[in-house]
């Protein structure tokens, strides 16, 4: 037997049979410990004479002790708020800059888009829907549910709204959080696996003094490096990187939970070899590890749940807390493990013998009070065979299997039984074949590792083809896949092999807490959306960064004696904290509009045609057209299968008013769907967005009216591709309002409520159709659904507005105001509202206010027909004719045919202003534009009387009388003109006054003709005339300036 020695305590023991520990827990080897371990971390063997010249107890060693330990204290206690503030400082001064970032990439879907943040919306909405606010049981929903997280942003929202900085204020605080709890959770692992709080005595107090730097330091760095690391940019700078935050929050609490309820009582410092086997057995039963079990279901227990409810990988903590449980709580070496395995295969595998009783039976004292069932020996040490199992460490598994299988129950169920479906553009090596999508995967764990260890090149989006698939065993980067593999087996192999229990514990802790979390995402079990997510590193990370510092720990205290060495280890250590800090501020610029995060992308991986499409949608989306159809293009070259890219491009080119163009590119988009085959049945999913070609391309074909049963065709296709396909019902159904077919638009609008009964459009929809048809009481009702399902629908509360306007009645008046002042609330630019605004002030007398409104709406849209005529209206009729005038010219010059207008304005030429050659001038205008308008031809006919051509205004009121027979006052108006004209016609033919009457006069001027009784008065080429009348007239005004 060898003697075992704690170099950093120097004090050496003989073997012995019994093996005590300095943290009294369990232990089955003794190890001797390099100058590289943390103290207090070796098993010792003690003689039969220890206790008479090893660890004497006397009250100098008391005295030192106590006071030692008080410096000790208050040392530590500044230490920990110090360290407390470099955590904080750090991870503000990394995310500063993150405050000022816009809402980006997912956070549109997630947040603005997002109706279930809305007020108006029941919170019970958060737990039906997913994380995208689609409801969990459709077919396109997501399946990610983080109703926690949605929660966050509805608080958010109710703050601020959509401004976005005090969404990435909160990810900042929240992030702060994870790293302080890290530090907290990271130090009890490493002071649970280096058992520090054995020691009693002088020596071993000495020793743990320095093990509890050791382990503050470490703790610090791993949370600082975690602080600072770039891969989680995504995850913090990010809004919906918050259900990152959120569920390593509570999976934090969570393990810290556990640890609190799995307490281990230490052992007494000193052991008599003569006590009795009995005693001794009684004293190891009361060292047993003992559960709160209370703590263990109520803390554990929420924080587990709360964890699921913000991420779906915060159910991996169980796998944490069983790793927690058997290597440090139970201190279960893995050679143990995998030998207490076989031993039970072996058992199942034979019959149960006499002799092979009574050998199970016999009873081996090891050093945490167990009673095992064999040991075996190698190499010195001594490993538990059958004896690992005790009755705590079984009910704390059994619970934690439990635990685990009702919430992955609860989440298939909420699921549906159905996981989310994806396309291949989401995860090429899922739809490759074997043994490719094995490669592809396995390469994606080093792809991930080497993420973490060089963080240089991020990028938002990995999907496509920014990483080409391995299509077989001579791909070089295979090399690559292998030496990771190779990499984790041998830290593996050292930590189930090495006889430095610490290290053992911390390397096997930090394998966990790097692997467990990163299952889900694995592809392992299912096949996830994505090739690479860096946001879903940031639990795994944990792991790496405790690994990272507790690497960087050792190699310091193995380098103790050289300093230049260790100097120049701790500038290493600096510059990396610092190149982290600062490539993790810089990360942030990036993210600030989603130009500058998908062009970032883009120079990372340029075969990723999803990122040209996303730097074209923003070009789009700040109006340059022409860069986005650049990239649409380019992206098109890089997948040439892809419908969404020639859907982009269509788009863009019909946004460029160049239809024909956008014509073939939806075209093109239409044919890459898959083809009937003649003679062949079978099925092919399409994406639900990519039916948005029939949608797209029907839009385009209905701006030709000729055209609209084609585009009603394609609407039809798309409906047969995917009965549930709402956006298709609703598009269909406009385009048969504009064939006049309401019935049948009303038909397919409410088939549409079958599939989304709580789609508000289609509610509006409807009531428009009942508006066309006459019905407004329904049409009224339908509306107020429309707004019921969703308060801000714009368009809902502004016909119900004016419906309630129609009404009349005080109550209907002040309730359309409400709801046009709501509209105000959403959209203050909204010229129609203004203008309803000033019909209601009308309505109500109040034609003060009503004027403002007018002013307002013309000044937000300067063409505005309806505002421009009834405020110039307004003001006529409050004797304000001039000041009416600006705003007639001004409806003239945009709407040159408002008759209305026209007639308005002749009246103010005539009656205000005497400007008769302007009058008639307007009247000639309404003539050109509906030549049988008796109010134009009428008042035309009183410009000639006032004139005094009463020859022209007696053809003139004749012609109108035929026109209106009907219509006394023309009648009595000719029959005045006509008398005054016989009184003028016994003038000589000299006469000033009688020359005057027929000046102008053309008797074909108004030449008509009567039809056969029950036909209708025939207007001979008026227009021709009138305009060769003018002729005629400029040429003799042209004449008499000669």
């Amino acid at each position: 037997m060898s003697t075992y020695e704690r170099s950093a305590c120097n004090y050496s023991y003989s073997n012995n049979s019994e093996k005590l520990r300095s943290n009294g827990t369990n232990s089955s080897s003794s190890s001797s410990t390099s100058n590289g371990s943390i103290c207090a971390n070796a098993e010792t063997r003690i003689d039969s004479n220890a206790s008479n010249n090893s660890y004497a107890n006397n009250s100098s060693s008391s005295s030192s002790s106590s006071s030692g330990s008080s410096s000790s204290s208050s040392s530590s206690s500044s230490t920990n708020i110090l360290q407390f503030l470099a955590i904080v400082v750090a991870c503000v001064v990394c995310y500063w800059n993150s405050a000022q970032c816009e809402l980006v990439f997912d956070d549109i879907s997630a947040v603005r888009d997002n109706k279930d943040l809305r007020p108006y919306t029941p919170l019970r909405n958060i737990f039906l829907n997913d994380f995208w606010g689609t409801p969990m049981r459709k077919e396109q929903s997501h399946k990610s549910y983080r109703p926690l997280t949605v929660l966050t942003f509805r608080f958010n929202y109710w703050l601020h709204e959509l401004q976005p900085y005090g969404y990435h204020i909160v990810n900042v605080l929240l992030h702060i959080v994870v790293c302080l709890l890290w530090r907290r959770a990271s130090r009890l692992l490493l002071q649970q696996c280096a058992g520090v709080e054995g020691a009693t005595n002088r020596g071993q107090q000495h020793c743990n003094n320095i093990s509890r730097n050791s382990i503050n330091t470490c703790s610090f760095l791993a949370a600082l490096l975690f602080a600072v690391h770039p891969i989680h940019t995504e995850a913090v700078t990010g809004v919906v990187g918050r259900a990152e935050l959120l569920s390593s929050i509570f999976y934090l609490c969570a393990f810290l939970s556990y640890a609190n309820a799995a307490t281990v009582t230490p052992p007494p410092a000193q052991r008599q070899r003569q006590v009795q086997l009995q005693q001794r057995q009684q004293q190891q039963h009361q060292q047993q590890p003992r559960t709160r079990w209370i703590l263990l279901f109520v803390s554990f227990g929420t924080c587990l749940l709360a964890s699921m409810l913000c991420k779906e990988q915060g159910i991996t903590i169980a796998g944490i807390c069983v790793a927690y449980e058997l290597f440090v709580v139970q201190q279960v070496r893995p050679r143990e493990l995998w030998m207490c395995v076989q031993r039970l295969f072996e058992d199942s595998t034979r019959s149960l013998t006499p002799q092979h009783v009574a050998k199970s039976n016999a009873i081996t004292t090891t050093t945490n009070g167990t009673a095992v069932n064999a040991t075996s020996s190698s190499g010195g040490s001594v490993y538990r065979v059958g004896g690992i199992w005790n009755a705590s460490l079984l009910r704390r598994l059994c619970f934690l299997i439990s635990i685990t299988l009702a919430l992955l129950v609860g989440r298939v169920y909420v699921m549906g039984s159905q996981l989310p479906v994806f396309t291949r553009f989401d995860n090429p090596a899922s739809a490759a074949a074997t043994p490719t999508r094995q490669l592809t995967f396995s390469y994606l764990i080093y792809l991930n590792l080497w993420l973490m260890l060089f963080p240089c090149d991020l990028c938002c989006d990995w999907t496509m083809g920014t990483i080409p698939l391995i299509d077989g065993f001579a791909d070089l980067r295979n090399l690559a896949t292998l030496a990771a593999f190779i990499s984790l087996a041998a830290i593996i192999w050292y930590a189930c092999t090495t006889r430095n229990l610490t290290r053992s514990r911390v390397l096997l802790m930090g394998l966990a807490w790097l692997a467990l979390p990163f299952v889900p995402a694995s592809n392992l079990f299912f096949h996830v959306g994505f090739v690479v997510a860096e946001r879903i590193l940031y639990m795994p990370s944990m792991g790496y960064c405790l690994l990272i510092a507790y690497g960087y720990m050792q190699l310091e205290e193995h380098l103790r004696e050289k300093v230049m060495i260790r100097r120049l280890l701790q500038t290493t250590l600096a510059l990396l904290l610092l190149t982290h800090a600062l490539k993790t501020y810089r990360r942030n610029e990036d993210w600030r509009t989603e130009y500058t995060l998908f062009m970032s992308g883009v120079h990372v991986n340029a075969r990723n045609a999803k990122l040209f499409n996303n730097v074209g949608h923003a070009l789009e989306n700040d109006q340059r057209y022409a860069e986005a159809l650049l990239y649409f293009q380019q992206a098109v070259r890089i997948q040439p299968d892809d419908i969404g890219a020639h859907i982009n491009v269509g788009r863009t080119y019909n946004n460029m008013q160049q239809y024909e163009q956008a014509e073939l590119a939806y075209q093109k988009a239409k044919s890459l769907f898959p083809q009937v085959k003649p003679g062949e049945s079978y099925q092919a999913r399409i994406a639900p967005n990519h039916l948005n070609v029939f949608i797209n391309l029907a839009q385009l074909i209905a701006r030709n009216r000729t055209r609209l049963e084609e585009a009603d065709l394609l609407y039809r296709q798309a409906i047969s591709m995917r009965a549930d396909y709402v956006q298709a019902y609703i598009n269909r159904g406009d385009i048969l309002m504009k064939l006049n077919r309401t019935a049948q638009a009303q038909e397919v609008y409410e088939k549409a409520l079958l599939y989304d009964s709580e789609n508000a459009d289609i509610y509006y929809n409807l009531g428009v159709v009942f508006l066309e048809q006459g019905k407004s009481a329904q049409a009224h009702v339908y509306f107020n659904k429309a707004i019921e399902l969703y308060p801000e629908h714009e368009q809902a509360l502004l016909n119900s507005a004016i419906l309630l306007q129609e009404r009349g009645g005080a109550e209907a008046r002040q309730l359309s105001r409400a709801r046009l002042f709501k509209v105000l609330d959403k959209d203050a630019n909204n010229e129609k509202v203004y203008f309803n605004l000033g019909m209601l002030a009308m309505d109500e007398m109040n034609f003060d206010e009503a004027e403002q409104f007018f002013k307002r709406a013309i000044h937000l849209r300067a063409d505005f027909r309806s505002a421009l005529f009834n405020l110039a209206l307004l003001l006529a009729d409050a004797n304000r004719p001039l000041d009416a005038v600006p705003y007639l010219n001004q409806l003239i010059r945009h709407h040159p045919e408002h008759i209305k207008g026209l007639i308005l304005l002749g009246d103010i030429y005539i009656n205000h202003m005497k400007d008769l050659d302007a009058a008639e001038q307007c009247y000639h205008n309404i003539l050109r534009y509906e030549p049988n308008n008796i109010q134009g031809l009428h008042n035309l006919c009183v410009v000639f009387v006032e004139r005094k051509r009463l020859a022209r205004a007696a053809a003139c009121l004749r012609y109108a009388q035929h026109l209106a027979p009907h219509e006394d006052y023309i009648l009595r108006h000719w029959q005045i003109v006509q008398q005054r004209l016989q009184k003028i016609n016994k003038l000589p033919e000299t006469a000033p006054e009688r020359q005057m009457a027929y000046a102008d006069y053309q008797p074909d001027e108004f030449e008509f003709k009567v039809l056969p009784p029950g036909g209708k008065v025939e207007q001979r080429k008026i227009l021709q005339q009138q305009q060769q009348y003018e002729n005629k007239k400029q040429q003799q005004q042209q004449q008499q300036h000669r």
